[in-house]
């Protein structure tokens, strides 16, 4: 399987957004990905007070242009997050369509990033968005493939509940802080590979956003030894990486860790 990343500088305009997002979709699947992954709030990563006028319901536009998208150019299509509207409750929520443009997976972020992070900035993404409870995965062509939303990757629950339910690779679309993520972002990335002996790609936000919020980037596709294959620069770009389950497997059979969990203790 071939796995292309679409690393973004969403801004507050939803149609240069789309734009963007549509053009590194199509630069990927030109290259051969079988499977296209974008990041968190794709089409709008704007100030809070803007977040429910911006926020659609799915089936919507933004959705609904890139199901064509991924019909057209025959992909599997991850819509990295938006804030999706259902009645008078906003989540952030993923999208996955299948090289027919029919939709395989739905998954709403179950972490909230709540945080006051020193110097005056607070992140408090439960003022406006209602927490998912369902764990995801889906089959890309006899791959069992685990969904996640950036703020997930701290809880290893949540992945390690993924490897049970038989994911070789786990998606991570992110807006990872600038301030976190020089530190955290790839230990975190790392260490959920190496716990669950698969792949993990993580598709990333970059650079400023309105207001006062910067992104880390450095999207990446982690193997399950926890080594970086492939990693964005900073900017726009996009990362294409070629992922082979036979060596996962391999590692699986030589580091047999995942049959070696006490379920009778940790369930």
């Amino acid at each position: 399987m071939k796995i292309g990343l679409c690393q973004m500088n969403t801004q507050d305009n939803k149609a240069r957004n789309q734009e963007t997002a549509e053009a590194a979709i199509d630069q990927l699947a030109a290259q051969g990905a079988d499977l296209v992954v974008l990041p968190e709030m794709f089409n709008f990563l704007g100030p809070d007070e803007e977040k429910i006028a911006n926020a659609e319901p799915i089936p919507g536009p933004s959705i609904d242009r890139l199901r064509r998208k991924a019909k057209g150019k025959e992909i599997f299509l991850h819509c990295g997050s938006i804030l999706e509207k259902q009645g008078d409750k906003i989540y952030n929520a993923s999208v996955v369509f299948n090289r027919q443009g029919e939709r395989v997976a739905f998954y709403r972020k179950i972490h909230l990033f709540d945080v006051e992070i020193p110097g005056g900035i607070v992140y408090k993404e439960s003022a406006v968005v209602t927490p998912g409870k369902d764990i995801v995965t889906f089959d890309c062509e006899g791959v069992t493939v685990g969904l996640s939303i950036c703020y997930d990757l701290r809880f290893p629950e949540l992945y390690r509940r993924l490897a049970d339910k038989g994911a070789s690779l786990i998606l991570i679309p992110a807006a990872f802080t600038l301030m976190t993520g020089k530190d955290h972002w790839e230990p975190l990335i790392r260490a959920r590979a190496i716990e669950n002996v698969c792949y993990i790609a993580a598709c990333a936000q970059w650079g400023f956003h309105p207001i006062n919020n910067q992104c880390y980037g450095h999207s990446m596709v982690v193997n399950p030894w926890g080594m970086i294959i492939a990693q964005a620069r900073d900017g726009e770009n996009t990362v294409l990486a070629e992922l082979d389950f036979e060596y996962m497997q391999s590692v699986r059979e030589k580091l047999p860790s995942l049959q070696h969990r006490r379920k009778d203790l940790f369930g």
